[in-house]
């Protein structure tokens, strides 16, 4: 019967036709709708080949020689037309795995296009990638080998039933009595696996997780002498996987030994019932032993598709996760380019309200504008919901209330591609694909050519990265962009920005953490960027703040001042003391220390 991993529900199996039709979509609902039909012939013929074996065998006992071949004929006929429907079913889903393999690609990957940004925390990128890779494969098996015997283990036992039903309705009964039997006791097993199946795999992925860690942080594991002597979080996780594999182990033994002993009984009643039908003459010997042949066959789907169990289970959940990650809302798409637009170049915010979690408001009617071809800066505490503007301007999100405007339109109306082609965007946080550089600046225009993506490379100060590199352009960046350094990274993320030329610029200018050089590196080729642009930006600098045409002061969500920086000096308000605060910062120093100041 298999593990507590090999076992599961035939209703479980069979609902996941509706999830195949879900996830494969209505392009391929002909090619599904024709497997099902190519096993359920496979199955019938399955079932009537063995009730042929009915009047072969009776004939043959009874010394009937000529109606026996008679017979054979027959049964041989019906074991051809058996094996060429078992083909054709198996080559449909054959078929119907690939093209699921594809659905699954495709959709998802369209899906995801158009998730808002803020789903994509790192346990759903994880999820995002687990189903990409092994939830696939798991997937694909489903039409290829799992919902064949799902089918047959409902199918062929009915046809039996029916079968038996023409030659005696008394064993027909019998057998089917024990049906609600075998499916109560059935359903039963699969409830104790299934009760911990989400502590197995939590456990799972946990372990998984840590190993993943465990490789990640070898530096700072030696950096303390701890590489050898092991990992704590890793052993806990590693414990915690085996003693909920374990749990599940204990528990599901019963319901294994009950499923196994309930076939087993089943089987013995009919038997009972037939050896008392033959007793009484209602049956004679011959007869009884074929119709026996049939009640075997009764059992048998059964207990193949229970071997199956643990892998339809797997494949059931893969299915449901990519089933549910279609049904995510996205962010409503209008069926073309706002029509009247001006992409002026403007970004407008007007009486926006907006947060993460409905109980927990970020942005409290916030409006603003940034005129064409000007600057402004955002100012305030981590958390006031600097960075969440600039999200909503590049429609990451979508507001709770109010309305968001570039180029003269709310952000709603556009498309994904219009609205993206006026706005480039420059971040703290700079991911770089595992590809070379010069496929890295050409993210920002792929019909760029190789002299384009040169000349922002200049602007950027990323020539001088590519000079110290063997392969120039061509070098690779790791994944990441992990070959480079923080700095390095930024100019290349700033010259993507410069090759894509929109006419906006959304930027996160965060450079305390860069050296001297690499500052004055960023620094010019933002100059580069920003120039002849509306450029809205969350500033840590000061020149950057004195710079700007206008300066928007957050508090906790709000637009506490705005105006500009001599103006808003004057005022004595927030803005003058963020202002103190950073210039008294900017003037810190590490001074030697002398000996004198040392203690003796």
């Amino acid at each position: 019967m298999g593990t507590p991993h090999h076992h599961g529900r035939i209703a479980g199996g069979l609902a996941m036709t509706g999830l195949l039709g879900r996830v494969l979509g209505p392009d391929y609902a002909r090619p599904l709708r024709r497997h099902l039909a190519a096993m359920i012939v496979y199955s019938v013929l399955q079932a009537v080949v063995f009730t042929l074996l009915v009047p072969v065998l009776r004939a043959l006992l009874s010394g009937d020689t000529m109606t026996a071949w008679r017979w054979l004929g027959v049964l041989s006929v019906a074991v051809a037309a058996t094996t060429v429907a078992y083909y054709l079913q198996a080559q449909l889903g054959y078929r119907v795995g690939m093209a699921l393999s594809r659905a699954v690609h495709h959709r998802t990957g369209d899906h995801l296009a158009a998730l808002p940004v803020g789903w994509f925390t790192g346990e759903k990128v994880g999820r995002v990638a687990r189903l990409a890779s092994q939830g696939v494969v798991d997937i694909m098996g489903v039409p290829a080998h799992l919902l064949q015997p799902v089918v047959s283990a409902v199918v062929t036992p009915a046809t039996v039933v029916a079968v038996l039903a023409v030659f005696d309705w008394r064993l027909a009964a019998a057998t089917l009595l024990t049906v609600p039997v075998l499916v109560l006791v059935y359903r039963w097993t699969g409830n104790l696996v299934a009760a911990s199946d989400h502590a197995v795999d939590a456990a799972g992925a946990e372990a998984a997780a840590r190993v993943v860690e465990y490789a990640q942080t070898q530096a700072v594991l030696r950096a303390h002498g701890r590489a050898r002597d092991g990992f704590a979080q890793l052993d806990a996780a590693l414990a915690e996987q085996a003693r909920a594999g374990r749990a599940q182990l204990v528990r599901a033994v019963p319901g294994l030994a009950a499923f196994v002993l309930t076939v087993q009984i089943a089987v013995t009643a009919v038997l009972v019932v037939g050896v008392a039908l033959a007793i009484g003459g209602d049956v004679d010997a011959a007869e009884l032993i074929a119709l026996l042949v049939l009640v075997i066959r009764f059992a048998e789907p059964l207990v193949t598709a229970a071997d199956l169990g643990g892998a339809l289970r797997i494949a059931r959940n893969s299915l449901a996760r990519v089933d549910e990650l279609l049904r995510t809302p996205t962010l409503p798409e209008p069926a073309g380019p706002a029509a009247g637009h001006r992409g002026d170049g403007s970004v407008e915010l007007a009486g926006v309200s907006f947060g993460y979690t409905a109980d927990r408001p970020v942005l409290t009617d916030v409006s603003l504008r940034v005129p064409p071809r000007s600057m402004t800066a955002l100012v305030g505490a981590s958390g006031s919901g600097k960075t969440t503007i600039t999200r909503l301007v590049a429609r990451f999100f979508d507001v709770d209330a109010g309305i968001v405007r570039v180029g003269g339109t709310d952000v709603r109306e556009q498309t994904t591609e219009q609205l993206m082609a006026q706005l480039s965007l420059v971040f703290q946080d700079v991911y770089l694909f595992d590809a070379t550089i010069a496929d890295n600046i050409r993210t920002g225009r792929p019909d760029a050519t190789d002299d384009d993506v040169e000349r922002a490379g200049r602007l950027a100060r990323v020539d001088e990265i590519v000079e110290r590199l063997p392969d120039g352009y061509r070098t690779r960046v790791g994944e990441g962009g992990a070959r480079l350094s923080g700095g390095e990274r930024q100019r290349i993320a700033i010259a993507r920005a410069i090759v894509k030329d929109a006419p906006i610029v959304l930027l996160d200018e965060a450079t305390a953490a860069l050296d001297p050089a690499n500052e004055a590196a960023v620094q010019e080729a933002l100059t580069a960027l920003t120039a002849n642009r509306t450029l809205l930006v969350i500033a840590h600098r000061l020149q950057t703040v004195r710079n700007a045409d206008q300066i928007l002061v957050l508090d906790s969500g709000s637009v506490a001042e705005q105006g500009g920086h001599d103006e808003l000096l004057a005022a004595d308000g927030r803005y003058a003391a963020f202002w103190r605060e950073r210039e008294r910062a900017g003037g810190w120093r590490l001074a030697p220390t002398t000996p004198a100041a040392v203690n003796p």
